[in-house]
């Protein structure tokens, strides 16, 4: 029935009013951060509005972090994202799973609360400062990213990564290290005036030094 009311003329006016309504439900940036976590309200960080935080108030967000579309924060366990995170859209970064527990439990499952589940996996997920995530990552619980770290697209994250890693795949393993990358830059006469480490630019230019 609606498929042939679409069809006929009418569909022009349908198509119409459907598209008016798409304009005002796309998803859109939102500006300024409520933290739950330490109270305080971080202006510069922007959330895209169809992100969905589960848990709110154990995830926690600093100042200056981007989040883009359609992207998942499991905060059942904690999060916490440190300053100038950026996540690129459709990613999710999940705290808890129940791989082992809906087996060992069956049809009890639903019966029993979470932290009681025999083979429940909770956990805390950390990314450190001015990380970059790339689209369609997915980093699972108990996972540790360092500071100035790269995640390329589509890695799946389990374990500790440290400071400037460069991550790919699924399993996702370091491939090399964002300080080489700068220093390339650094020589290219990129300014570093901004850059978010002080002590590193000073790294950064003696080894340029060094290296001449």
């Amino acid at each position: 029935m609606l498929r042939k009311l679409y069809l006929s003329p009418l569909g022009y006016l349908i198509s119409f009013v459907l598209n008016c309504l798409a304009v005002f439900h796309k998803p859109f940036m939102v500006y300024g951060f409520s933290n739950r976590v330490d109270r305080k309200f971080y202006k510069l960080t922007r959330i895209a509005s169809n992100v969905k935080l589960i848990n709110k108030e154990k995830i926690d967000i600093k100042n200056n972090v981007w989040i883009g579309y359609n992207c998942l924060l499991d905060g059942i366990g904690g999060i916490k994202i440190e300053e100038g995170v950026n996540i690129a859209s459709h990613s999710c970064v999940y705290t808890h799973s129940s791989q082992n527990s809906i087996r060992i439990l069956g049809s009890k499952f639903i019966e029993i609360p979470a932290e009681n589940r025999p083979g429940y996996i909770i956990d805390n997920v950390t990314i450190g400062a001015y990380t970059f995530i790339g689209t369609s990552c997915v980093i699972l619980s108990g996972t540790r990213i360092g500071k100035g770290c790269v995640i390329g697209a589509g890695s799946v994250l389990s374990g500790e990564f440290p400071d400037y890693s460069i991550v790919v795949g699924n399993p996702a393993k370091i491939v090399g290290d964002t300080r080489k990358t700068d220093a390339s830059l650094y020589k290219s006469g990129v300014n570093f005036e901004n850059y978010f480490d002080k002590e590193m630019v000073d790294e950064i230019k003696n080894n340029s030094a060094n290296n001449s």
